[in-house]
């Protein structure tokens, strides 16, 4: 039986277009009328999923900033940061790529200097609480759970080339499109999942996860039900999962219909 599924959204849950696929509130609510924790495992902010998810946000949990935040039913349970120092030591780093523009990320904002138009855009568009504000200053200020890089070059061809071995002593991954994350070492979507089953006394075996990325990789593994959409990036599609439809057919929307009919 299945008490939780955890499910990453761009790419995954979401359409080509970046929007909840029709009928996604009611597959929730029937996942919860049978006892199933629906919870978005993603890249983006807090206040951002909850307010894509506001009809049920009291209903489900919410994997943020690719696991460095881990909330239910409106309570904080987990804020991982990364030390100050360690955060100017990233961004003098990203600061030597070329066309890389940093966004730093704390639990209630985001905060960028400047950047290119396709880094502002998507600044503007996902990530609902954000300010222009020193970096600098804000990394000795604030709280910061990751850091986002728009990569204008390609992550593959510029910032995964150069920041891993820069940084060793932090995770720095691909999170899908131009956007690398860089967090704490031992930050990561697996790790919040397994925390949060953990903390709810829900089994490996009653979990299932839904991932199209890299990210979402260590989040496949802590799960007994592994699930990829057909679209996912063909890396991961040969290291795990069981595929399922494309998000252009709503085949993650599909899969968790099935599963609460089932349960």
């Amino acid at each position: 039986m299945i008490k939780l599924i955890a499910c990453d959204l761009d790419g995954t849950l979401l359409t080509p277009d970046g929007e909840l696929p029709e009928g996604t509130f009611s597959v929730i609510g029937k996942l919860y009328e049978k006892g199933i924790l629906f919870c978005p495992a993603s890249g983006r902010q807090l206040t951002a999923l909850e307010q894509m998810f506001g009809p049920v946000r009291d209903k489900v949990a919410f994997i943020a900033e690719n696991g460095a935040i881990v909330s239910c039913r409106g309570e904080l349970l987990r804020c991982v940061t990364i030390p100050r120092e360690t955060v100017l030591r990233a961004l003098a780093e990203v600061k030597k790529l070329p066309d890389a523009h940093p966004l730093l990320c704390t639990p209630e904002c985001a905060y960028y200097e400047e950047g290119s138009q396709p880094f502002l855009e998507y600044v503007a568009a996902s990530y609902i609480s954000n300010a222009q504000h020193s970096l600098a200053e804000t990394a000795r200020t604030e709280r910061i759970c990751k850091i986002a890089v728009y990569d204008g070059k390609g992550p593959e061809n510029n910032g995964m080339k150069a920041l891993p071995a820069a940084l060793p002593d932090l995770r720095v991954i691909q999170s899908g499109g131009n956007w690398l994350d860089i967090s704490a070492r031992d930050t990561d979507k697996g790790n919040a999942l397994r925390f949060l089953l953990k903390k709810l006394d829900v089994a490996r075996e009653e979990c299932a996860a839904f991932g199209d990325h890299m990210n979402d990789y260590e989040m496949l593994l802590e799960c007994g039900h592994p699930y990829v959409p057909a679209n996912a990036y063909p890396p991961l599609l040969e290291k795990i999962g069981t595929v399922v439809s494309s998000n252009a057919e709503n085949g993650v929307l599909r899969e968790m219909e099935r599963i609460a009919e089932q349960n």
